[in-house]
């Protein structure tokens, strides 16, 4: 099961790089703390990054 952070972070994947603002827009969405959309953000660099790499 996903949770919360994780799901944020797969959903920021796929955006567009250039989003404003995005710590506050993963709090509206998801309903995160700030820590928890930190981690989000943290961990949709590392899809992104694993993506770029492994395809």
């Amino acid at each position: 099961m996903t949770t919360p952070i994780e799901k944020a972070a797969m959903w920021l994947s796929e955006q567009p790089h250039d989003l404003p603002n995005k710590l506050a827009l993963l709090q509206n969405i998801f309903s995160l703390t700030a820590a928890q959309a930190a981690q989000a953000l943290t961990l949709a660099n590392q899809y992104r990054q694993n993506r770029r790499a492994f395809g």
